[in-house]
């Protein structure tokens, strides 16, 4: 992944930050989400986007290095990068949400079973 050496105007680069942040906030489709994420970004762009949030998940999960290395096929240098980053907002976000989701497919799980045992079916 290589960025041009050449920077941009700062008072562009915000406005098409505003604008990228504002359509990617507006989304309300996984599917078009991810059409968004595949025309916008390369295949690299898009693993490392996706390792990189998978490295958080397992150190928040306290997962050691090791096992992140072997798991995620990162360097220990790309888990020391994302773990510096940790107590981020973004990063609290992204783990909050998928918290979360793991919470309500738990009890949707517990739920299920529970109603499967009261109500044959």
């Amino acid at each position: 992944m290589q960025i041009s050496a050449k920077k941009l105007n700062k008072t562009l680069e915000n406005q098409i930050r505003q604008m990228l942040v504002g359509v990617l906030c507006e989304v309300d489709s996984p599917k078009v989400m991810e059409e968004i994420l595949t025309d916008l970004l390369t295949e690299t762009e898009r693993v490392a986007m996706m390792k990189r949030m998978g490295i958080a998940i397992y150190l928040d999960k306290s997962r050691s290095y090791e096992d992140i290395k072997n798991n995620l096929k990162v360097s220990s240098a790309t888990i020391a990068t994302v773990a510096e980053g940790m107590g981020n907002p973004g990063v609290g976000e992204v783990i909050k949400r998928i918290k979360a989701e793991e919470w309500a497919s738990d009890w949707t799980e517990k739920i299920s079973r529970g109603l499967r045992r009261i109500l044959p079916i």
